[in-house]
């Protein structure tokens, strides 16, 4: 079978009102549109052919999937793939790990916490690796700095208000300067902001200047919030079209602005730190971050095949393959599959079937794992997801 998905859009506050519908076609409605979900996640599932695919997967997991999925991720589709729009940030955040997000679920389900409590922390028992593949110019917050470079940041600002930030960095103590900052309350971080957005409006210099018009919006867009002495740690990242991050558990980051192409592993665990007025619960936040710092956050393709582009992570919940569709490329990935057009218009087959979907930019289909290697034709680009 391949299909035609029909997909959910969502209205989060922080999503564009104009990215989405460009990129569809379609007028805007004039109301924020986050990301569109193309997968079988159970708070907004496609659609095939009217049904919903989570609970096709769910009352028959190995004719959908395929045998050998199904076992291996107990009868679980195994990703999400979403279209994402942000014209605001994201909140400062980290994933668990597989053994972490168990063991939160089982802590949660036993403190009898509803599923879609705002308070609850564990929605499932599954990690979120994720990747965000830029479709134009993105911003976004990756992983840590090097400790040096975050105490030349802070030397540059010349805030004494600082001072204490910067000596914790200085003595490689990154987990307790970022615990204590993220842990005080919002009267105490409210002068931090406030002595950090003026430093950041006294500075000159060039050398830090994507940095400081960064932290200098995020102090006035959030003045009492201790994700902006987070962002202060973090890499600054800007993605080109087609450049990835991949954010493996543990790695805190917050997306900026930017329209891109994001697969994680089909979970919905999301652990807050700051930039938002949702659930933060900085001890578990802690629990599941890793300080290692990051020095190369920036993920490139590589090439596969003529047309071929993989993004290689090393992650089992997915594979991401950019496909360069001109005249007729066969993809050999295998497994449950989603293809997404994101540029021009491309036709989707699977070597075994006659069954075809002609997609147009933003549009969707849906591969059942028994199919064979799925063939693209037409001209544009297109996105292969299939299990890692």
């Amino acid at each position: 079978m391949v299909a035609r998905l029909q997909n959910t859009i969502r209205d989060y506050a922080w999503g564009s009102r104009t990215a989405l519908p460009e990129l569809l076609g379609v007028e805007p409605d004039g109301n924020p549109q986050a990301e569109l979900w193309m997968g079988a996640h159970e708070s907004a599932s496609s659609l095939v052919g009217g049904e919903s695919l989570y609970q096709l997967v769910s009352a028959e997991p190995a004719a959908v999937l395929g045998e050998e999925t199904a076992e291996r991720f107990e009868g679980r589709f195994p990703f999400l793939a979403k279209l994402l729009a942000a014209e605001q940030p994201l909140s400062i955040q980290a994933h668990p790990s597989r053994s972490q997000a168990i063991d939160g679920y089982a802590r949660d389900e036993a403190a009898e916490i509803p599923r879609d409590a705002a308070d609850r922390n564990y929605k499932d028992s599954w990690p979120k690796p994720e990747i965000l593949i830029a479709l134009g110019p993105f911003d976004a917050l990756v992983g840590f700095r090097p400790l040096d470079e975050s105490v030349a940041l802070l030397e540059a600002l010349g805030a004494p208000e600082l001072q204490e930030l910067a000596d914790l960095l200085r003595d490689g103590k990154l987990r307790d300067a970022f615990t204590h900052f993220m842990s005080s309350d919002r009267d105490s971080i409210r002068p931090l902001v406030a002595a950090l957005g003026e430093a950041c409006r006294r500075y000159d210099g060039t050398a830090w200047a994507v940095e400081i018009e960064t932290l200098d919006k995020l102090c006035v867009d959030f003045p009492d919030d201790p994700g902006v002495l987070a962002a202060l740690l973090l890499n600054r990242v800007r993605l080109e079209r087609f450049q990835a991050v991949y954010l493996p558990a543990g790695n805190v980051h917050a997306y900026l602005h930017g329209t891109g192409f994001e697969v994680m592993a089909n979970s919905d665990n999301v652990l807050r730190g700051g930039l938002t007025r949702k659930h933060v619960d900085v001890p578990e936040l802690v629990s599941v971050v890793d300080f290692e710092p990051l020095t190369s956050p920036v993920l490139e393709g590589s090439d596969e095949a003529a047309g071929v582009t993989a993004y290689e992570t090393g992650c089992e919940y997915f594979a991401v393959r950019r496909v360069e569709v001109a005249g007729e490329v066969d993809v050999r990935a295998e497994g449950p599959r989603i293809v997404a057009c994101v540029e021009g218009t491309v036709t989707v087959g699977a070597e075994g079937t006659e069954d075809t979907v002609e997609l147009s930019t933003g549009q969707s289909a849906f591969l059942r794992g028994p199919e064979g290697p799925c063939n693209l034709r037409g001209s544009g680009t297109a996105f292969v997801v299939s299990t890692g």
